[in-house]
C-alpha cells in the first residue's frame, strides 16, 4: 500500500490577525483577520505536525554556555520591557548554542485559540512558540550559503542572518513600515559584509507585489517559504 502523504500546517500570528502555510501542497494564505478563524475549513481539522508561532517581540537569545534559566527574565528585561505580569519562558537551540528566551504575552488571545482549535492527529495541542524561533530553525533547510529570512508584521521585521550553518544575527527591530524594514535589513547585510545581489532573501510572513517587486532591485531573488 503507498504511504500516506504527512500534512502539515504553519500558521503565523501576531496582533492583527494570522497566516497559514500547508505542507505538502505549499497552499499559503494571504494575511488574515482574526474573526475568520471560524469560517476557515483548513482549520477545523487534525494535522500531522502542527506549527504555532507568534509575532512577539519579546525575545533574546543567550548562548547555552551562560544561559540560567532562573535569570532568563532578567536577560530577557535588558532587551524587552516587561510586565510585571508578563511570564517568559526559554527554549533550547542546539543547533545555534543557545536559548531563546521569550515572552508571548503581547496582548492577543489568538494564538491560544488555533492552538486549541488546530490539533494534531492524536488530539493533542502544538505549543505556541516565537516567530524567531522558526526563523531559526530554517537555516537548516536553505541550501545557499548566505541565509536571509524575515517575517515582517505589525510593526515589528524579524530577522536572522546565517553564513553556511552559522548564525550572524538573529534579532527583531521596530519598524513602522516597510520601508523601514527595508533599512534594517540593508543595514544588517552591510554590518556582515554580505551583497545582496548575490543573495536570496526569504520571507516567512506574506509580501505584498509591491514589496517584493522593491525587494527585487536589490536581492538576486525573494522567496515565501
Amino acid at each position: 500500500m503507498p504511504t500516506a502523504i504527512s500534512e502539515k500546517i504553519s500558521i503565523q500570528v501576531s496582533l492583527s490577525g494570522y497566516s497559514f502555510t500547508l505542507r505538502p501542497s505549499g497552499r499559503r494564505s494571504p494575511w488574515l483577520s482574526p474573526e475568520s478563524i471560524f469560517s476557515s475549513k483548513e482549520l477545523s481539522r487534525p494535522y500531522d505536525s502542527v506549527e504555532i508561532s507568534l509575532l512577539t517581540p519579546k525575545c533574546t537569545l543567550v548562548p547555552l554556555n551562560f544561559f540560567d534559566p532562573e535569570k532568563g527574565r532578567s536577560a530577557l528585561a535588558e532587551v524587552s520591557e516587561l510586565a510585571p505580569e508578563d511570564k517568559v519562558s526559554y527554549v533550547e537551540i542546539p543547533s545555534v548554542g543557545a536559548a531563546l528566551v521569550y515572552s508571548l504575552s503581547i496582548g492577543e488571545t489568538l494564538s491560544g485559540v488555533l492552538s486549541r482549535m488546530v490539533l494534531l492527529r492524536d488530539g493533542s495541542q502544538a505549543p505556541v512558540l516565537p516567530e524567531l524561533y522558526y526563523l531559526i530553525l530554517a537555516i537548516e533547510e536553505r541550501k545557499e550559503y548566505n541565509r536571509i529570512l524575515a517575517s515582517f508584521r505589525d510593526g515589528h521585521l524579524f530577522l536572522v542572518i546565517a553564513q553556511g550553518r552559522t548564525l550572524r544575527l538573529a534579532n527583531v527591530f521596530d519598524a513602522p513600515d516597510f520601508t523601514t524594514a527595508e533599512y534594517f535589513i540593508f543595514l544588517s547585510m552591510k554590518s556582515l559584509q554580505l551583497n545582496p545581489e548575490v543573495s536570496t532573501i526569504s520571507f516567512r510572513t506574506p509580501v505584498t507585489a509591491e514589496e517584493e517587486i522593491s525587494l527585487c532591485r536589490y536581492f538576486k531573488a525573494v522567496e515565501l517559504i
